[in-house]
């Protein structure tokens, strides 16, 4: 799919990974809706993006009425929807028995609701209305990317509710993707390591350095422009479908 004039949702999309997806597909000329909760942060994501181009909508990946008029608005806004890169998420972080007991059930639920149920629910409101487009000369007609973490497959101690909705993400990806053949659509997801992003930035510097050294090579945090760059190779080259990609550098975590 051409990269040029791209019609684009990006949940998450008013800070971290979501922003810098915004930011690299605005560069092609690009127009984005943004779906994001965090409806403080979005003015100055618009006021960068320009208001002609980006519009936000407050968005709860988890609720389906609320999705379901977001993507209606989106899709009036941008004249159609040609790709959607989910980005929103939580952590979650807790062990499954604490210092306090056992974890509370709605801690892991809401864990699982958001990042893994959120997906599936944007997802499939957004290809509902991607299998209307016109299709290109490989017939598609959509794409669409998740971000998943590479917690699915080597959760740490204190991550058993990211990494089990993480490792859903992974898990739904290949079947979406078959099911969604018929359509002209394609699934992929990115599992990244550890990114610089708002959530590190509340880290104190010591933990940080700890994390940069924890990889392998470059060794260093992830960078957002990094993560945006593989979503625009997923959206143009069209032999990527039903996959999950690690962009870690190298990075395989420990228990703890």
């Amino acid at each position: 799919m051409k990269l040029s004039g791209i019609r684009a949702i990006i949940t998450g999309g008013v800070s971290g990974l979501g922003l810098a997806v915004a930011r690299r597909l605005r560069a092609d000329g690009g127009r984005l809706a943004l779906f994001d909760v965090n409806a403080d942060q979005a003015p100055a994501a618009i006021g960068e993006l320009g208001s002609e181009h980006a519009q936000f909508f407050v968005t709860d990946v988890s609720d389906e009425h609320n999705v379901s008029e977001s993507i209606t608005q989106a899709e009036a806004f941008l004249g159609g929807i040609d790709v959607l890169v989910n980005c929103a998420g939580i952590l979650g972080a807790g062990r499954v028995l604490g210092k306090n007991g056992p974890m509370p059930l709605e801690r892991f639920r809401t864990t699982v609701l958001v990042n893994l149920v959120g997906s599936f629910n944007v997802a499939k409101a957004a290809a509902d209305r991607m299998q209307n487009n016109t299709a290109n000369q490989d017939g598609e007609r959509g794409v669409i990317i998740n971000t998943a973490s590479v917690a699915a497959w080597e959760g740490q101690i204190g991550q058993a509710a990211y990494s089990a909705s993480k490792g859903g993400v992974v898990a739904m990806t290949l079947p979406m993707a078959r099911e969604f053949t018929r359509f002209g659509i394609r699934v992929n997801t990115i599992a990244p390591g550890v990114f610089h992003t708002p959530m590190v930035d509340t880290m104190p510097q010591e933990i940080q350095q700890a994390l940069s050294d924890s990889v392998p090579f470059p060794r260093r945090l992830g960078k957002p422009e990094e993560f945006a760059e593989l979503c625009v190779q997923l959206i143009e080259n069209a032999y990527f479908n039903g996959t999950s990609i690690r962009l870690d550098g190298a990075i395989r975590l420990e228990p703890k």
